[in-house]
């Protein structure tokens, strides 16, 4: 990480630059990327005028503070679109003790030590995974829909006790909870709402076999968790099994689509991983760091001022930590990927007491997927007709058409 001045002017004091756009909106590969770049150019803050309005910050210095302030910034909201949400996600949308408390309970399940566990496990199903890819031959896949979408999902789904069977209607909820678009805010949340009511429906189920037979599953080990010394309700397990839920189907696969996107695009760094394997946890931070994905909220708590720009209690914030991650007042030539950066210090996972609890089997299957698959299919490229298409709320790949030589 290099230390240079922060980029973007900053506003001039009780002044914001106002841009309206739905941020949402499914663009053309690298559009959001390449945008938020521009915005931070600008200016490191403006105010975004879509739906009831809110703030967006554009630098590494900017969005750090936020994810450091969580007194100032509340985590309990997922979307400046809703101030108030009739849902909760635990513990991501908790604050202060309560969320500490979690915290401190579920590190356990998350551990290096625990997800090293796994290691078998994972490099099993993606060999399954790439092996099966080969044998229908034609030398060509959907990446997405053929392996991100199945290779962490399917692990995750075997933590929760849920069956495998059942994620192609996973993914169809997953989909309509963290990718909804459109500029009908209304239809967009009912439709979210709905989705997260059916996964919450089918949890119910789980946690009532669970309490009458645990198992060697996450859900079990949450029916044992305790909140102020008291167990924790019905209500708060389902809220934590959602939130299992979406960042388990989404987050890992969303970063697999970028990292194979890469290599398909720039067959010198594929080369490179290919001929050293070594290289490839190094390769998986920067791209981690390049492609980073999240595009969290925060509400305001009290009146505050933040790159020069004052913020009202109950104003809402939002930021795409690949703003940040991309700053080159941090990183030097931050929107260029380097697979053999170092230091490569980025908040890709998140900063703070909010940082993300599963970066470290995260980081796993992600490492175990580009060893094992650059095993079998060394040489790969994009489909000369591919049209490619990504997500704005959560920045991912909708499709990622594969071909090589057989």
């Amino acid at each position: 990480m290099t230390q240079t001045e922060p980029t973007g002017t900053k506003p001039a004091a009780g002044t914001c630059p106002v841009h309206n756009f739905n941020y949402t909106e499914y663009q053309p590969v690298g559009t959001w990327f390449a945008r938020y770049d521009e915005f931070r150019e600008k200016s490191p803050i403006f105010r975004n005028e879509f739906g009831p309005g809110f703030y967006t910050v554009a630098n590494y210095e900017g969005i750090l503070a936020v994810m450091q302030d969580a007194e100032t910034f509340s985590n309990s909201v997922v979307t400046p679109l809703d101030p108030n949400p009739p849902f909760k996600w635990i513990p991501e949308m908790l604050d202060g003790d309560e969320h500490l408390q979690w915290r401190k309970q579920l590190g356990p399940l998350f551990s290096p030590k625990t997800t090293e566990k796994l290691d078998g496990k994972v490099r099993e199903r993606a060999i399954e995974l790439v092996e099966a890819i080969q044998a229908k031959g034609g030398g060509a896949t959907e990446f997405m829909a053929e392996f991100a979408q199945q290779f962490p999902t399917s692990i995750f789904l075997e933590l929760m006790g849920l069956p495998v069977e059942e994620l192609p209607q996973f993914m169809e909820w997953e989909n309509a909870i963290l990718h909804a678009s459109g500029d009908d805010l209304e239809a967009r949340e009912a439709g979210q709402i709905a989705a997260m009511q059916a996964v919450m429906g089918r949890f119910f189920s789980v946690i009532a076999e669970r309490r009458a037979e645990p198992q060697d599953d996450i859900v079990s080990r949450a029916l044992t968790f305790e909140i102020d010394g008291k167990p924790v309700s019905d209500e708060d397990l389902l809220s934590f099994c959602l939130l299992m839920f979406m960042a388990g189907l989404d987050t890992v696969s969303v970063t697999l689509g970028w990292a194979f996107y890469h290599f398909a695009t720039h067959p010198e760094d594929r080369a490179r991983i290919v001929e050293d394997p070594d290289l490839i946890p190094g390769a998986l931070e920067e791209i981690l760091r390049a492609y980073a994905i999240v595009v969290p909220a925060r509400k305001v708590m009290k009146d505050t001022e933040l790159l020069g720009c004052p913020m009202k209690a109950g104003d809402m914030v939002n930021f795409a930590i690949a703003a940040a991650t991309r700053d080159e007042a941090a990183f030097e030539n931050g929107t260029e990927v380097d697979i053999t950066r170092t230091p490569n210090n980025h908040i890709a996972f998140g900063a703070g007491p909010h940082r993300c609890l599963g970066s470290h089997l995260a980081r796993r299957e992600l490492r175990i997927a580009l060893e094992e698959w650059h095993k079998r299919i060394p040489e790969y490229r994009l489909a000369p007709d591919a049209e490619l298409v990504e997500t704005g709320g959560q920045l991912g790949l909708t499709s990622l058409p594969l071909e090589w030589d057989r």
